[in-house]
């Protein structure tokens, strides 16, 4: 292992990736995790869209897991996932096993003040109308991002698994 894939990143991840198959097939592996809480944001649901997003809140709080061990190369698929609607910034959560804190990375979505926010997104119902889509689209993104072959990621990936119902 190279140093540039050492791992060296903990992720704090609050949605979809909560679901270990996506998880795995983001990573290429079944990664450690633990639970932890992050104080100061709120997970919103985002009218039309099937993922959540987080911002901060000073009286929020968000349930999640640190996905520990991440190398950069992994913190890159991580990255090319969540897209440019999120940017990445390092945080303070605290574990829910041993409330010891610690430093994670996670992602944060870029208009704290986008009118599609509301409400709080459920996981577990996320999971059933969304999990195994979730997984098929993460492969072929990271597919893609091996070996573009010319096309453009919309050309490979059907955009409206990210909305409600297929309603894009």
């Amino acid at each position: 292992m190279s140093s540039s894939d050492a791992p060296s990143h903990n992720v704090f991840v609050y949605g979809s990736i909560l679901e270990p198959a996506v998880a795995a097939v983001i990573l290429d592996r079944t990664p450690d995790t633990v639970p932890a809480i992050l104080h100061g944001y709120h997970r919103y649901k985002l009218k039309g869209r099937s993922h959540p997003c987080i911002v901060p809140l000073e009286s929020g709080k968000v349930n999640g897991l640190v996905i520990t061990g991440v190398s950069d190369a992994e913190l890159n698929k991580f990255d090319v996932s969540e897209g440019n609607l999120y940017e990445r910034v390092t945080v303070e959560v605290v574990r829910t096993d041993n409330s010891e804190k610690m430093k994670a990375e996670t992602y944060v979505w870029v208009n704290k003040d986008d009118p599609a926010l509301y409400g709080e997104w459920d996981f577990e119902e996320w999971r059933v109308k969304y999990a195994d889509k979730f997984v098929e689209t993460f492969r072929k993104i990271l597919e893609w991002q091996k070996n573009p072959n010319g096309q453009r990621l919309e050309d490979v990936v059907d955009p409206s698994i990210f909305f409600e119902d297929g309603d894009s």
